[in-house]
């Protein structure tokens, strides 16, 4: 079963009526993960882009969609080698400020995940 996002501020989402104050993953199966940003940080000394070891991380085979949270103000991007690695996978990426992600993480059916970045 897919949680429910039920609200966010800086620093902090609620998924299912618990608090994250971390970057987190959301899995097909419903199950949260903290998001393992340092993946990221140690190729381009930010966790703003996206690497490929990240996003085999974020990865939940078989998934169809993945939303991006890009933060309250739009930095997060994929690498192009992360971008290539979701087209490989049949995966099909949509990268959203953290409202419309919200919104559309909890409207969606299906194969979906997600990674939302509680920051920026």
């Amino acid at each position: 079963m897919k949680p429910k996002i039920n609200s966010t501020r800086f620093g902090s989402i609620t998924v299912k009526s618990k608090i994250s104050e971390h970057d987190i993953v959301l899995r097909k199966n419903g199950q949260t993960k903290k998001r393992r940003k340092k993946l990221s940080e140690k190729i381009y000394g930010t966790s703003h882009k996206i690497s490929l070891a990240e996003a085999k991380y974020i990865y939940d085979k078989g998934a169809d969609e993945l939303i991006i949270d890009t933060g309250q103000t739009g930095y997060v991007e994929l690498s192009k080698k992360a971008e290539k690695f979701f087209e490989e996978s049949y995966c099909k990426t949509k990268l959203l400020p953290t409202p419309k992600a919200i919104k559309l993480w909890n409207r969606s059916k299906g194969k979906v995940i997600a990674m939302f970045h509680v920051t920026c």
